[in-house]
C-alpha cells in the first residue's frame, strides 16, 4: 500500500519533509500540498508531482490524502490536528502539537473520544541510533536505578530574532521529551539559573541558561542551554545510576592526525547531527500507516507534556523560582493509570 500524504506548510522544514518522503521513504507518495504563501506551495509541489489545494481544510478532505503531515506556523497546528482527527485521518505534526496547553488538552480529549491514536508528534530525538542505545541501557538495569542526568544542547550561534523564552520553547523542548522517553518518568518541577553571560550574544538574551528539573521519582536532571558557543552544534546526554553510568555517544567522526594535533570534526547543525533520525521517524511512521496500525511515536499526550514542562520552564526563567509542571494525570488511553 502506497501512503497519499497531504502536507500542510511548505517552508524549510516542510519542503525537508515532501523531500524525504519521495526520495528516502519507500511507501509514500505526497499528493497535495497548502502554504499560506501559493507561490511557494506550487513550487514545492511541482518538484514531486503534487497538486496545490487552497488550505488545509481543503487538503484534510481531500479524497486522495491518506495521512497529513502539518509542517505549518506552530499557531495553527491544533486547528490541523483537531481537522485530522475529525477526518479520521492519522496526522504527523511536527512540534509543538499547539502552543498552548488547553489546545493541547483539545487534541488529546478529541482523539480520545475518537477511539483511536491517530496524531504523532515530531521529536525525532527517539529515533537517533545513540539514543536508542542509551534507552536499552537504561531499560535493562545494567547501571542500576537512575539517579542523575547532566545535559547539554549548545549551537554554534543564533540569529538575533532568538529570545530566551526559545531557549525553552525550541531548544530544550527536544531534551525535555527525550528525557521523559528515556527515563519513563514525568518531569514535576522546573528552574532555571543564569551563569555569567557569554559576551557573544546579542544584548536582550539570557545565554547561556542552566535548567534544573525533578522527575517524580526523584532523579535530577541539569540541561546546560548554551545557543552562542561558537564552536559547533553539540548534544551532550550522561545518566548517571546506582551501578554505573551511561553516556550517549558522539556522532562518528574520523580522527585526523597532523601538525603535531590529534583531531576530530564537531557538526555545525542540528541537520546533519539527526538527518538519520529524521529518516527513521518518517520510515516507521509510514510502515505503521501502511500495515493498517496506530503510529507509535510520540503521541499527543507527549505534546501536551512538552507544552505544559516548556511553558513553566519560560516562567522559571523569566521569575528566577522552581515552578511546578502542574500536569494532569495521563489517561490509560496513553498509557497511563488514570
Amino acid at each position: 500500500m502506497t501512503v497519499r500524504v497531504g502536507v500542510i506548510g511548505a517552508g524549510w522544514i516542510g519542503q525537508e519533509h515532501i523531500r524525504r518522503l519521495t526520495g528516502t521513504v519507500t511507501g509514500a507518495r505526497v499528493t497535495a500540498v497548502t502554504d499560506i504563501d501559493p507561490a511557494r506551495a506550487e513550487q514545492a509541489a511541482a518538484r514531486v508531482g503534487a497538486r496545490v489545494v487552497a488550505d488545509g481544510a481543503e487538503l484534510i478532505a481531500a479524497d486522495d490524502v491518506d495521512a497529513v503531515l502539518v509542517t505549518s506556523w506552530g499557531a495553527t497546528h491544533a486547528e490541523h490536528a483537531l481537522g485530522a482527527i475529525a477526518a479520521g485521518k492519522p496526522v504527523f505534526c511536527e512540534k509543538p502539537l499547539a502552543t498552548t496547553a488547553e489546545d493541547c488538552l483539545r487534541i488529546v480529549e478529541t482523539e480520545m473520544e475518537h477511539g483511536r491514536r491517530l496524531v504523532q508528534v515530531g521529536f525525532m530525538r527517539r529515533y537517533d541510533a545513540g539514543y536508542r542505545q542509551l534507552k536499552q541501557v537504561l531499560d535493562s538495569g545494567r547501571i542500576g536505578e537512575p539517579l542523575v542526568v547532566h545535559c547539554a544542547h549548545r549551537n554554534p550561534t543564533v540569529p538575533e530574532t532568538y529570545t530566551s523564552d526559545m531557549a525553552a520553547l525550541d531548544t530544550a523542548v527536544h531534551e525535555i521529551d527525550v528525557l521523559r522517553w528515556l527515563l519513563d518518568d514525568e518531569i514535576v518541577s522546573t528552574q532555571v539559573v543564569t551563569p555569567r553571560a557569554t559576551s557573544r550574544r546579542f544584548a536582550h538574551l539570557k545565554d547561556p541558561q542552566i535548567m534544573l528539573f525533578e522527575t517524580a521519582k526523584g532523579v535530577r536532571i541539569d540541561l546546560e542551554v548554551f545557543v552562542n558557543c561558537q564552536y559547533g552544534y553539540d548534544i551532550q546526554c550522561e545518566a548517571v545510576g546506582e551501578e554505573g553510568l551511561v553516556r550517549l555517544p558522539d556522532p562518528a567522526a574520523v580522527g585526523v592526525r597532523t601538525a603535531g594535533r590529534h583531531s576530530t570534526e564537531v557538526l555545525t547543525d542540528w541537520v546533519g547531527r539527526f538527518a538519520d533520525a529524521f529518516d527513521t521517524e518518517f520510515r516507521e511512521w509510514i510502515a505503521e500507516l501502511a500495515a493498517g496500525n496506530e503510529p507509535s511515536g510520540p503521541s499527543a499526550w507527549d505534546g501536551y507534556a512538552a507544552t505544559v514542562i516548556t511553558s513553566a520552564t519560560v516562567e522559571a526563567i523569566e521569575s528566577g523560582r522552581v515552578v511546578a509542571t502542574d500536569m494532569k494525570p495521563r489517561p490509560a488511553f496513553y498509557g497511563g493509570t488514570a
